[in-house]
């Protein structure tokens, strides 16, 4: 098998203090660059997605302008192309990144299916070429754009786990409903803590077993990255 990380936007905008600031959205950044640094053979690639918009239009209806957003299809002005706030993280560490994603340019964009590399490669197109199989997902925000891009990549016939711990949701109502969304489609939610262990290896004594998720849904399947494992540049 072939396993790529998805790393969706991670973005200043979309960070505390960003037009559209998730709670949580600072320490999924540092959380996804610990897991590269503790784990730098487990992806043969990782893509990492950017919403990049037009600057001086409203992008397809997508940016609000002459009316108060709606915060459903019309946002604020967030992520224009070639700002701060389209900008990475600063904790997200970039040097891993294969390939960069960038999405939304003059139209709305959720999924990082939606986007190209910068010559204009598609993510599909990346994937059948380089022989993908398995996809892990992390970013923001759980309830959009990770929704989004992690029903693309089941659509698209990957398997898929969802790292509950390296992901943050604007609201919790419709975070929850995002993951019983995402694991009744065939993803499986885990906790990236297990990441590296073989099944067969014993679990973490139950003093020092990870604490759930605080956006697992209930009744949602959920796992550790251990478990969930299937077969094995830009």
């Amino acid at each position: 098998m072939t396993r790529a990380l998805f790393i969706i936007d991670v973005q200043n905008d979309f960070t505390e203090g960003g037009v559209l600031g998730v709670d949580g959205g600072a320490a999924v950044a540092a959380g996804i660059t610990a897991l590269l640094v503790a784990h730098p053979e487990e992806y043969r690639y990782v893509f990492a997605s950017r919403d990049w918009h037009d600057i001086g239009n409203d992008n397809g209806g997508h940016f609000a302008r002459d009316s108060a957003p709606d915060f459903t299809v019309t946002w604020p002005v967030h992520c224009v192309a070639g700002t701060g706030g389209a900008e990475y993280h600063p904790a997200l560490a970039t040097d891993a990144v294969t390939f960069h994603i960038r999405k939304g340019q003059g139209k709305p964009a959720y999924s990082i299916f939606e986007g190209t590399t910068e010559a204009g490669r598609t993510v599909t197109a990346l994937l059948s070429e380089l022989g993908v199989t398995d996809i892990d997902i992390v970013g923001l925000a759980t309830d959009y754009c990770v929704r989004a891009s992690t029903l693309d990549a089941l659509e698209h016939g990957q398997h898929v786990r969802v790292f509950t711990d390296l992901v943050a949701g604007v609201a919790a109502e419709s975070t929850a409903t995002a993951l019983a969304e995402m694991a009744h489609a065939g993803a499986v939610l885990a906790s990236s803590d297990g990441l590296g262990r073989a099944a067969g290896d014993a679990a973490p004594a139950a003093d020092a077993a990870p604490k759930p998720s605080p956006h697992a849904a209930s009744g949602a399947r959920t796992t550790d990255a251990s478990d969930s494992a299937s077969a094995d540049t830009e």
